[in-house]
């Protein structure tokens, strides 16, 4: 069995090939991809080739860690799953190229235990589980701190802030620095930060991937407030120690969701409580991908581009 897919040849060579995959176990589900998300922290890092050193690293790879398709066979142990709707979070089941994340295929073998069932409604709006469950992780590890402040306006932003309302905290502020992201917040306010002059934030939730707000972030707590990192950074980051010191201030990174985000993070889209609309801006077929590869990571309008494998073979 093969594949079309994505794939990063190297840092800033992306083609559109075939991929032979791997046979599934009793365990893996063989998974017909109709959409996936591009990431434009992780995957963008991925096709500058400044991703940092981690497990499984190295070209070629097939990125994509936001698909949605359903289940077309399976192996002996899970063939119930067949005609499911499902969350795919990645594969590494290429026989030609590295799986990180492995998710912009037409198909995909993964295993089941980390394939999630979806309601058919969701349809294209299920590649974006991924980034709802990390920012429902960063806050769910906050316990009494969910952010007061979230720092940028993208889709993990919005995400930050929908949820925590979601969920009952009061609505935050959220500050961006571009014109075409001060719009869009529901239900709380986005702001320039020039024309914020507040310092006293118990909670900030930095999700710009900026590795030099720190010093900024820090000069806005109150005394025992806490800089969540929810973003990704490639550079080192530092920070002046005697205005940290005075504040008696928190560092905490938080990592990628967790099993049980997932299972709260789809309670609460399927509830009503959390929306995602307004998110995906922007759409291409997959025979399409080096433009929209191009769009997501040089377009600030674009918030969430996806591709749309229906059309392929």
């Amino acid at each position: 069995m093969d594949t079309l897919a994505v794939v990063l040849e190297e840092p800033e060579r992306l083609s559109l090939r075939r991929l032979d995959l791997q046979d599934a176990n009793a365990d893996d589900l063989v998974i017909k991809i109709d959409w996936s998300g591009i990431s434009t922290g992780t995957e963008r890092l991925l096709w500058s080739g400044r991703m940092p050193p981690f497990p499984g690293m190295g070209y070629p790879l097939v990125p994509g860690y936001e698909s949605v398709g359903r289940v077309i066979d399976a192996g002996a142990s899970v063939r119930a799953r067949i005609g499911e709707r499902v969350f795919v979070p990645g594969s590494s089941g290429f026989k030609d190229a590295r799986g990180l994340f492995g998710g912009a295929a037409r198909r995909v073998v993964a295993p089941s235990a980390r394939v999630v069932s979806i309601s058919d409604s969701l349809a294209e709006q299920g590649v974006l589980i991924a980034l709802a469950a990390t920012a429902r992780h960063a806050i769910a590890k906050g316990r009494d701190a969910p952010p007061d402040l979230i720092v940028g306006h993208g889709v993990l932003g919005r995400l930050l802030a929908r949820i925590a309302i979601a969920e009952g905290h009061p609505a935050p502020t959220v500050w961006d620095t571009h014109p075409e992201r001060l719009a869009g917040g529901e239900g709380y306010a986005v702001i320039h930060p020039d024309s914020d002059d507040r310092r006293d934030y118990r909670a900030i939730y930095d999700a710009s991937g900026d590795s030099k707000l720190l010093d900024t972030l820090i000069a806005r707590l109150g005394r025992g407030g806490e800089v969540v990192l929810a973003g990704f950074y490639d550079q080192p980051l530092s920070f002046a120690f005697p205005p940290a010191f005075m504040r008696e201030a928190r560092l905490r990174v938080a990592t990628e969701w967790a099993p049980e985000d997932l299972v709260a993070t789809t309670a609460l889209i399927e509830s009503g409580r959390l929306s995602l609309g307004g998110l995906i801006t922007h759409r291409l077929s997959a025979i399409q991908a080096p433009d929209a590869y191009r769009t997501a990571f040089t377009d600030m309008s674009c918030l969430k581009m996806i591709l749309d494998w229906r059309g392929c073979s």
